[in-house]
């Protein structure tokens, strides 16, 4: 029987705030264990959460990047479960009034589009991080009440690469949007899975299984590579799968069952008490709707109308909005806006990651590289000299035209000038002329080469090219 699987994400995402969601405390990586901590975010005796109001816009903000329904009438719950990390014995969250909800996500897979839907996009905040040594174990509440916010997909996935393109996708929407850094190795992200599998083609879905708290895309794709399989090997030897919970081991590269699953009324959810429904005014979702931007791949498919640049650099202008931005700046003034696609990307990409210079401190103009494009395209300079005059230009500053005409770098067109080169480049290399002769067209651009050396670099090689072989066949 052919098997087909299902898959849904959970993906829990740290917002982008200065402080925790309830209370003044920082939201901070990197702090020494349980000093971003305070009476409020430990779960003291009295104590009442007051909600972060940035992290409402950001939750809202993702909404609307996610083509969600904000809601106008959200609440938080409490979900009761009892684990050494989790300080009040409770997680405040949201449950059946969630801030977001219906919305979906549209990315590049394979040779074409993929939408998946997302149920809902909820705010609720974290739990603190157990530690485990030789012979002690600690837990650390720094990271107890950050804001986080879970994006439910639909079980509309359905392989392993398909999830980790979303994944990434996803990842690139928040960026973008402010809504979060996503740094994985912060523990910004963290994704649980659910997967079944079915007969292909029928409606009924099979048990759900869990992975948990996975904090790597790659590890989401290598832990559906091996689950997949295993739950259709499972089925094959008429085994029966039930819904359960399993832990990804990424060192034996296998899932683990950690228990059978829990259903919502484990939970005990109930309203919190504590806090009044969320009701956000009109003014209010005009201001977050304010700082909704381009999302990525229409940022990517733009470049590409507008500008004609191919998908492989309109993606690195994606992957690196500033670099984008500065390119763009330049491509609208731009007559060959390639050409300045292929200087940002391939020299001025470069020259900042060599010298750690931010874009932001260039010493010159971005009008710099349309001087230098015309340069070449008018045929006043060749392209290796423009790759010394550009490079000139990033340490000093001075514009490209004044480089050439201060060093004299005017590439030589002169029809007699070129030909005396020429003539003391087959005078000197009478092998390589007499291969070129006998046919071997390779040997002409060992000749070119050497006429490019004579001239320092300044004779135009189109004419070098028409000289040599006028002069060889003559």
């Amino acid at each position: 029987m052919d098997y087909e699987p299902v898959i849904g994400l959970e993906t829990h995402v740290q917002l982008k705030t200065k402080s925790k969601m309830w209370c003044g405390c920082a939201n901070a990586f990197g702090a020494p264990p349980n000093t971003n901590v305070c009476p409020v975010c430990l779960g003291l005796p009295g104590v009442l959460p007051v909600a972060n109001e940035e992290a409402l816009r950001l939750t809202a903000l993702t909404g609307l990047l996610l083509n969600c329904t904000v809601s106008r009438h959200a609440k938080f719950d409490r979900k009761n479960y009892f684990y050494p990390d989790m300080p009040k014995n409770y997680q405040i969250t949201q449950y059946d009034k969630p801030s977001t909800m219906n919305g979906s996500v549209e990315f590049e897979f394979g040779a074409g589009m993929a939408r998946v839907r997302i149920t809902r996009a909820h705010l609720e905040e974290d739990v603190g991080k157990n530690f485990h040594f030789d012979r002690t174990s600690g837990v650390d509440f720094n990271r107890a009440g950050v804001p986080l916010m879970e994006i439910v997909s639909e079980p509309d996935l359905t392989s392993a690469d398909m999830a980790y393109e979303y994944l990434n996708a996803l990842k690139d929407i928040l960026v973008y949007g402010g809504v979060s850094d996503c740094d994985m190795e912060k523990g910004m992200v963290r994704c649980d899975v659910n997967v079944s599998v079915r007969p292909r083609g029928r409606k009924e879905l099979g048990a759900k299984i869990e992975i948990k708290n996975m904090n790597s895309f790659s590890g989401v794709r290598r832990a559906l590579e091996y689950e997949i399989p295993r739950q259709i090997e499972t089925l094959e030897k008429g085994g029966k799968l039930i819904q359960s919970t399993r832990r990804w081991d990424d060192v034996a590269a296998v899932t683990e069952e950690m228990r059978t699953k829990e259903h919502a009324h484990d939970y005990r959810y109930f309203p919190e008490p504590d806090l009044m429904p969320f009701q956000p005014t009109a003014a209010w979702l005009q201001e977050v709707s304010r700082r909704v931007v381009e999302l990525p791949l229409a940022r990517k498919q733009r470049f590409m109308r507008d500008y004609q640049l191919p998908a492989s650099d309109a993606q690195t202008f994606v992957w690196d909005a500033a670099l984008g931005n500065y390119f763009e700046g330049i491509a609208k003034q731009a007559k060959n806006p390639k050409a300045a696609a292929n200087w940002v990307i391939n020299n001025l990409r470069a020259k900042l990651a060599e010298s750690g210079v931010a874009l932001g401190d260039l010493k010159f103009q971005p009008g710099a590289i349309l001087e230098l494009i015309e340069l070449v395209d008018s045929g006043k300079i060749s392209g290796k000299i423009a790759q010394d005059v550009f490079a000139e230009t990033f340490a000093t500053g001075d514009a490209p035209a004044r480089i050439v005409e201060k060093k004299s770098l005017a590439q030589v067109s002169d029809t007699g000038a070129i030909e005396k080169f020429c003539e003391q480049a087959i005078m000197a290399n009478p092998g390589p002329a007499a291969d070129y002769r006998a046919g071997k067209m390779a040997a002409l651009n060992f000749l070119k080469g050497q006429v490019m050396k004579l001239s320092k670099g300044k004779a135009n090689p189109a004419l070098v090219g028409e000289v040599l072989e006028r002069k060889l066949k003559g």
